[in-house]
């Protein structure tokens, strides 16, 4: 069975073995510790087993009234018999003191112990009582422990006391013990673990994961378009509970999904009226626009016709020369070369855009569509200063659309011009300053003229449709909405700033080498 590193499985495992290990070492550690409390108890239990075995051994050789202690040294076989009980006992330090608090047996031949000893000894016999000591520190189980233990108590026979005893015993040998068993515990945590583990594998493979395995895949495997699968409810614990969960979730998801592809198909075919709908404006003013150029290019090719009719009248009559007649030819052939330049023009303007974008040069463009307007009276008395100074003019865009965007804002400049009353102004003349300029990864137009300017309310609804300062029956209000629609529609901005009285300037940002720009209108 694969355990991959990053997996449930894999990480409820390793924190459960953690949790066992921990668990039984901390078992073990309580274990060894009331271990070590016993196995020390035991053993002072058995220094006061000693003792009383050795007041019966006193009790039953001795009178109570006889100095017993005293003849303890004189007795071969009882010092023997007390080496011997104290060697079984595991006390290789031993002090006895008779009723006068003399040392009448030693055992052990440290110059220390027989100070502690015989002090220890003497305290129990003016207590009265069992004392128990320890000292020394050493390295035990697990932590540092005691180094030795020292037992003391009174002798008595008949409720006489007769002396005093001292026994020590180191407590080494006990750690020891269980170090050695302490191997064989650790041995058993670990494969209690390694059981636990592998019993833990089963449970969760089955309990756990591969339910939710089977969930993953379901996701995993789910595409667009497919139906929504049903999955089987497991249990009714939590793994069920999120089964259902999945199956509910599932279903409002089938749900939303339709309901989604209802609305986007309905916005689709909003946007798609919405776009016809701004096509039809954009085409209608356009229209709009032709319609007042055609007026005044009427004027303009009614002279050159009326000179084309003299020169015909003049070669008719047959009193001109051949060289004459020739001259006359040739004014006509160049008037009628300037009626077709102007008609070209109008019809370039008027005829319907492919839409596709494409590089366009705007200085080039601008300086067409002044050449369009050039005809039209109300451009008679302006002034054109150009003040190109971009370094790049190349955009990506539809040049038709750019140049309906520059007739408008030129025409609107002109007739804010036609009716300028500035005194000042008037000595300046009519002046439109047609200025470009970098602007980062975009370039800047600005249209500046000196005319009658507007108020601060109406720069802020000049883009609005249908709003218009023109007398009824001049103007549609679309003009500069439109302008708006398409320089937005390019990513690029226009805004228009100005006083009352001293002019109004409208400025362009157009996005460069297909960048977008950030998409804002203000007034100033």
């Amino acid at each position: 069975m694969r355990l991959p590193v990053y997996s449930l499985r894999t990480g409820i495992l390793t924190q459960l073995i953690f949790l066992i290990i921990a668990a039984m070492l901390l078992i073990n550690v309580v274990m060894v510790k009331f271990s070590e409390r016993n196995l020390i108890q035991a053993k002072v239990e058995t220094a006061k087993l000693l003792i009383h075995a050795l007041e019966q051994h006193l009790q039953d050789r001795f009178d109570p009234g006889e100095k017993a202690t005293a003849d303890i040294t004189s007795d071969p076989q009882f010092k023997r018999n007390i080496k011997q009980l104290l060697t079984v006992g595991g006390f290789p330090e031993t002090m006895i003191l008779d009723g006068r608090k003399r040392p009448v047996f030693t055992k052990g031949s440290s110059i220390r112990f027989k100070e502690q000893g015989r002090r220890l000894a003497r305290q129990a016999m003016d207590a009265k009582k069992v004392s128990i000591q320890y000292s020394g520190m050493t390295w035990g189980v697990i932590w540092l422990s005691h180094e030795e233990v020292s037992v003391s108590s009174p002798l008595s026979i008949g409720g006489q006391t007769i002396g005093g005893i001292t026994l020590k015993a180191p407590l080494s040998p006990i750690y020891e013990v269980l170090r050695r068993s302490e191997k064989f515990i650790l041995l058993y945590v670990l494969l209690d673990a390694l059981i636990l583990a592998i019993v833990g594998i089963y449970l969760l493979s089955r309990i756990v994961v591969k339910p939710i395995h089977r969930l993953l895949k379901l996701t995993a495997g789910y595409k667009e378009g497919d139906l929504i699968p049903s999955i089987a409810e497991s249990s009714r614990d939590e793994i069920g509970q999120l089964t259902r969960s999945m199956n509910i979730m599932l279903k409002r998801l089938d749900e939303n999904k339709r309901e989604l592809k209802d609305h986007i198909s309905s916005l689709e075919k909003a946007n798609r009226d919405l776009q016809q709908a701004q096509n039809e404006i954009i085409r209608s003013e356009k229209l709009a626009s032709v319609g007042r150029l055609a007026a005044g290019i009427a004027h303009e090719i009614g002279n050159p016709i009326g000179i084309i009719l003299g020169y015909l009248e003049l070669i008719n009559k047959n009193e001109s020369t051949e060289d004459e007649k020739k001259d006359f030819l040739n004014r006509i052939q160049s008037e009628i070369t300037r009626v077709n330049q102007t008609i070209r023009q109008l019809l370039d303007f008027s005829r319907p855009s492919n839409g596709e974008p494409e590089e366009t040069h705007i200085h080039e463009l601008i300086k067409n569509t002044v050449n369009i307007l050039t005809p039209q009276p109300v451009m008679g008395a302006i002034r054109i200063d150009y003040q190109l100074e971009a370094t790049s003019d190349e955009i990506i865009a539809d040049p038709n659309q750019l140049q309906q965007v520059f007739l408008n804002v030129i025409l609107n400049a002109a007739d804010s011009l036609a009716g300028k009353e500035n005194a000042e102004a008037k000595d300046l003349g009519k002046v439109l300053t047609i200025l470009s300029v970098d602007a980062g990864d975009a370039m800047e137009l600005r249209f500046e003229d000196n005319g009658s300017g507007l108020s601060e309310e109406e720069l802020v609804q000049m883009f609005d449709p249908f709003y218009t300062t023109k007398d009824p029956g001049e103007g549609t209000g679309l003009g500069l909405s439109v302008c708006y629609r398409i320089v937005e529609g390019l990513g690029g901005t226009i805004w228009a700033e100005g006083v009352k009285g001293q002019g109004t300037t409208i400025i362009i940002t157009l996005p460069q080498n297909g960048k977008a720009g950030h998409q804002r209108t203000h007034v100033g």
